[in-house]
């Protein structure tokens, strides 16, 4: 592994055929025709009678018959976990609520609790509707730095394949709205809301939106703000397409920060980000790293972001100079320790941005690009891309980077950036 990563940092441009993800289109799930309502199992949908057991029952009755959709008409079912089969539809109508029971009720409370709607080792699942599932989590959200509480997660699917999500709205989520680890996945329509983790009555804190990994993604026409990541994926990832999405307050469309093995093939196009800490971030470090390549970030808008790109490999750095990405230095940036190429070292290359408008908050930079003093950025490519902003944008170990009609407007000019052994190329 170690000789691969070598070899991998000394190959030059050129070297790879770019297959972006340009038309990911996922394999949808096949789901029977049959209909089950969960009325007829007992469901209530009066807000304060628990459903969990009737919609269950009509869950585990769908599955002995090979699967179908699972029906909440009109109204409110509060409800604890629940567990899904293969080949069902969770259908939510209009004017549903599918409510988490309050943290005082819930299974587990916050010693172990189970998350929510869950599905591990399944294939051919969907969620979908024009309702929505409220997880009534301002009780939980003070645990997050508690590491003796534990939050559960709206909808939680691993090692599944084939998944729809389509229509529905997630709000306040205890913890992360959508984790997923599966093949397949189409997440469309969908609209995720919590409050920001800087607001100032009720903050949302791991409130992380679209937390998707694996094969064949495409996320769409999704509006987002939350708490954390408006969209992460990890190790592991590839041929990831995002597009036609508004993200609000978060911290960005994310890669990582375990990103070990392999992630590349992603595109995000056509988005508009307005109030997000970081419109695109990419971060690692040195004992969760892997390669990292193939990434396209296209016809992107942005407006009062705190840091349109950021791409770093030292996601765990502790000591003081380094916390502030803001504001540090090329010189600081230089001091940063150097170490061995491993097996966990962040690899960085193949990424291009490209028609890209921003305008950043007061007292907050351009970006910044950081790579690792024994792994530098490369094949670094930013096209047609304009940024208004106080602070420069930062090249710190950077291999190689293409600057074409760039334009990076400060107080200090333009396209006065701050460098610390990076090879820059900029033409007109």
């Amino acid at each position: 592994m170690r000789a691969l990563l070598l070899l991998i940092l000394s190959l030059g441009s050129g070297t790879y055929q770019h297959l972006w993800a340009k038309d990911v289109q996922p394999v949808l799930p096949t789901i029977p025709e049959r209909v089950l309502d969960v009325k007829d199992f007992g469901a209530v949908g009066d807000g304060k009678t628990d459903d969990a057991p009737a919609i269950q029952k009509a869950i585990n009755k769908a599955g002995s018959q090979g699967g179908g959709t699972v029906r909440l008409s009109k109204g409110t079912y509060l409800s604890g976990p629940l567990t899904l089969v293969s080949h069902l539809r969770l259908q939510l109508d209009a004017g549903v609520i599918l409510m988490m029971l309050p943290l005082d009720r819930y299974p587990g409370g916050n010693k172990n609790p189970a998350d929510f709607i869950s599905a591990k080792g399944l294939s051919d699942l969907a969620i979908v509707g024009e309702g929505t599932i409220e997880g009534q989590g301002t009780p939980w959200w003070p645990f997050a730095k508690d590491k003796d509480k534990k939050r559960p997660r709206m909808v939680s699917i691993h090692d599944c394949a084939r998944i729809l999500v389509e229509g529905v709205t997630l709000k306040n989520s205890p913890m992360f709205h959508l984790a997923m680890r599966a093949d397949e996945v189409t997440v469309a329509k969908v609209k995720i809301w919590a409050p920001s983790s800087k607001d100032p009555h009720n903050p949302s804190h791991n409130t992380d939106a679209c937390d998707v990994s694996g094969h064949n993604i495409l996320v769409t026409d999704c509006d987002v703000s939350v708490g954390d990541d408006n969209y992460t994926c990890g190790r592991d990832t590839s041929n990831v397409l995002i597009k036609n999405c508004r993200y609000g307050t978060g911290h960005g469309v994310s890669i990582g920060s375990y990103t070990q093995g392999e992630v590349s093939n992603i595109t995000v196009r056509d988005c508009v980000f307005d109030g997000t800490e970081c419109g695109i971030r990419i971060k690692s470090d040195r004992d969760r790293g892997g390669h990292v390549h193939h990434l396209v970030y296209e016809n992107l808008q942005m407006k009062n972001v705190d840091m349109p790109i950021l791409i770093y490999a030292a996601y765990g750095a502790k000591a003081k100079p380094f916390r502030d990405l803001q504001k540090i230095s090329p010189e600081t940036a230089l001091t940063y320790p150097t170490q061995a190429v491993e097996a966990t070292t962040p690899l960085y290359e193949d990424i291009t941005f490209r028609n890209i408008t921003a305008t950043v908050t007061a007292g907050h930079r351009a970006g910044l690009i950081w790579g690792l003093p024994e792994a530098p950025v490369g094949q670094l490519v930013l096209e047609n891309v304009t940024i208004t902003a106080d602070l420069p944008l930062g090249f710190y170990f950077v291999k190689q980077a293409t600057l074409k009609a760039v334009k990076v407007v400060t107080p200090a000019g333009e396209n006065k950036f701050a460098e610390a052994a990076a090879k820059l190329t900029v033409t007109p």
